[in-house]
């Protein structure tokens, strides 16, 4: 297995192409950011659940996609932030994504939350992915 220079875009690539390809779970590398933004998207309604494997020799990340009826509940996930030209915003800088149909996900000084939860907390970071 090739080393990565973004988990967290390997992650939402992931998801996006089990969603188009209609698969009802995938699995990642686990990592703490990873899980945070599995958390978001499941508290926003765009998966099912998530779970941490540890039965292996490294842990995994399990996450059930979401349907409605045989289309996927995701449209399209964009990774914003990339380690080569990161991506911060103040608070009033945090984009509504498609006039409040799709979320901002954001890693800030108070944890990984999503752009609507930053708005209200009065903090910026920086703009990982958006989500519709």
């Amino acid at each position: 297995m090739a080393a990565l220079s973004d988990p967290v875009s390997d992650f939402l690539t992931r998801w996006k192409n089990a969603s188009r390809a209609r698969k009802e779970e995938f699995s990642a590398p686990f990592s703490r950011l990873k899980a945070e933004l599995a958390r978001i998207l499941q508290e926003e309604g765009y998966i099912w659940s998530y779970e941490v494997d540890t039965t292996g020799a490294h842990p995994v990340i399990k996450v059930k996609n979401k349907f409605t009826g045989t289309r996927a509940v995701v449209t399209e996930v964009k990774r914003v932030s990339k380690p080569g030209r990161r991506q911060y915003v103040q608070v009033d800088e945090i984009p509504r994504v498609l006039g409040g149909l799709g979320i901002a996900i954001l890693s800030t000084s108070r944890g990984v939350m999503s752009g609507s939860q930053a708005k209200k907390q009065r903090v910026g970071g920086e703009l990982l992915a958006i989500v519709w």
